[in-house]
């Protein structure tokens, strides 16, 4: 299971973030693929990457199967958790452009620069049940897609390629979106206002203190549940200004979404927890990351796929995250939100 949010700060700065829950890790580890890398696409004609990209990823024989991911134009996107939905074309579908399920998150990021350009691609796309090797298998996800302005959902099912806006900026795992929306509803009376004292014919009931206001939101780690809890979340935090402060906020909004050890049994008898949260920064291109173990963040860098040969993915060296030292990119012009990812300061490596 996995939840998964985006926001911008108060510059329009965007910030897609996500848990990845499960009984066990994947062998996952964070990869950035240089510009001009070589993809062999198993329908459409092998391409070179057009932006780069960074993300947690399983990194099979020097191919990123992303997790999640983000990319130098300021678009990231992250797939969760669909079964029971999820439906993908058994062979490709002439006249449309065919990108096998494992290849979804690597096709967005590599290939577009903006939410408005993958919709516009998604009209005539088919998402094919294709695994990338023998014993692989084919994962059935849905994704959210985002950039500074919006986020969309996709969803592949049965009667074919749903997208839709993402108002909430929120993703969990089924059911279906629209399900998910119309949910929402049933909270519409929850607020984070401080509660007022109420009278009760001659009895004043004066407040504990605040929260009252958030009866009513699930706590469990089902995923309605979960839905519901992060874009309240998601809803109610201040908008925050400095690369630090947001990057808080992502780490802080998921921890209310995480999954603990012991919490929730799976049908196999084994526990879920949150196996990893990861962060993409479109401010700077750092992905930040931190594991159940190690609840410590520690982030890479686009900067890392500079100058570095397009045959290869870049291994990077992780750097510990400090925020009483972090040093933000300065803001400036140019193009896209990474035009200068080179003011990105990089400081304290552990």
């Amino acid at each position: 299971m996995c939840t998964s949010i985006r926001f911008t700060d108060n510059s329009g700065n965007m910030y897609l973030g996500r848990n990845l829950d499960w009984s066990f890790s994947y062998g996952q580890q964070v990869r950035v693929m240089p510009r001009g890398f070589h993809i062999p696409y198993s329908f459409i004609d092998d391409a070179s990457a057009a932006h780069a990209v960074i993300g947690m990823c399983i990194d099979y024989k020097n191919y990123p199967m992303f997790f999640d991911c983000g990319n130098d134009a300021g678009l990231a996107v992250a797939g969760l958790n669909f079964p029971g939905y999820a439906e993908y074309a058994e062979d490709p579908v002439d006249g449309k452009t065919n990108i096998a399920a494992y290849e979804f998150p690597l096709w967005v990021a590599a290939t577009f620069s903006t939410v408005d350009e993958v919709e516009a691609a998604l009209r005539d796309t088919v998402i094919v049940a294709k695994s990338a090797g023998e014993g692989l298998g084919v994962s059935l996800l849905h994704w959210i897609i985002g950039d500074s302005r919006r986020s969309i959902v996709v969803e592949m099912m049965a009667d074919g390629l749903h997208v839709y806006d993402d108002p909430v900026d929120t993703l969990a795992n089924q059911p279906t979106f629209p399900w998910h929306m119309e949910n929402l509803r049933t909270y519409i009376t929850a607020t984070s206002d401080f509660p007022q004292t109420a009278t009760w014919r001659g009895a004043e009931l004066k407040p504990y203190g605040a929260g009252a206001g958030m009866r009513g939101i699930p706590g469990d780690c089902y995923s309605p549940s979960r839905f519901v809890k992060a874009a309240y979340l998601n809803a109610n935090y201040p908008q925050k200004d400095s690369e630090a402060e947001n990057v808080i906020r992502m780490f802080r909004s998921l921890e209310g979404v995480a999954m603990i050890e012991g919490a929730s049994k799976m049908g196999d008898g084994k526990f879920e927890k949150t196996i990893y949260t990861g962060c993409f920064s479109a401010r700077t291109g750092n992905y930040y990351y931190s594991t159940y173990e190690d609840p410590s963040i520690r982030y890479v860098s686009l900067m890392d796929a500079e100058g570095a040969s397009p045959d290869r993915l870049v291994v990077p060296e992780p750097c510990r995250w400090l925020p009483a030292v972090f040093i933000p990119r300065k803001s400036g012009g140019g193009r896209g939100p990474l035009s200068s990812t080179r003011d990105v300061v990089r400081s304290w490596r552990r």
